[in-house]
């Protein structure tokens, strides 16, 4: 920017994007003074390099509005975890689906855990049981990202929430203008 630029000659830019031409550096940080703008380096690698001139804290300005509105707009993904036992009783298991439905209606993802504690692990069917009866009580608003697996100790699977896809509505042709019939004035 302005003094910082090391080229022997330089194309340059106005503000309003007119090229002014290929000069010396001192020639284009001096028109650039005179408009009170400053002269910025915006492609350091073309022969000669490109210089703009304009309002660089403005420029700096718009840039981190545009950085964050960007980042304003991504979503973070979570995963909840929701845990079961095999022997969770019925009302517990209720209870713990409505958190499930509760995270996928927040769009988050859910990771439906299985613990097993000591000779528990052998009855892996039933750790087999209670995913598929969460995965059928929530099937209409999740999809299975990750079936059932062991993994070590815990069975688990993922859900994600289904997405459902807003059609969007078709453009109408614009109608054509009517034609007005000549009066006797336009004859």
């Amino acid at each position: 920017m302005n003094d910082g630029i090391r080229a022997q000659e330089v194309r340059v830019i106005s503000e309003d994007g007119e090229q002014l031409g290929v000069m010396p550096p001192h020639q284009a940080i001096r028109i650039a003074e005179e408009r009170g703008l400053d002269l910025v380096e915006v492609a350091g690698n073309a022969q000669p390099p490109v210089c703009r001139i304009m309002d660089y804290g403005k420029y700096k300005f718009m840039e981190a509005k545009r950085e964050h509105a960007a980042r304003a707009k991504q979503k973070n993904i979570v995963v909840k975890e929701v845990k079961f036992r095999p022997k969770t009783d019925d009302h517990d298991f209720d209870f713990k689906v409505k958190h499930i439905l509760r995270f996928l209606e927040e769009e988050d993802k859910v990771k439906v855990v299985v613990m097993f504690r000591g000779r528990e692990v052998v009855h892996r069917d039933i750790g087999y049981r209670i995913i598929e009866e969460v995965i059928q009580r929530v099937g209409d608003k999740a999809i299975v990202e990750k079936g059932a697996g062991i993994d070590g100790r815990d069975m688990h699977a993922i859900l994600a929430p289904k997405i459902i896809e807003v059609p969007k509505a078709p453009k109408k042709p614009k109608a054509p203008k009517p034609e007005t019939p000549a009066t006797e004035a336009q004859i």
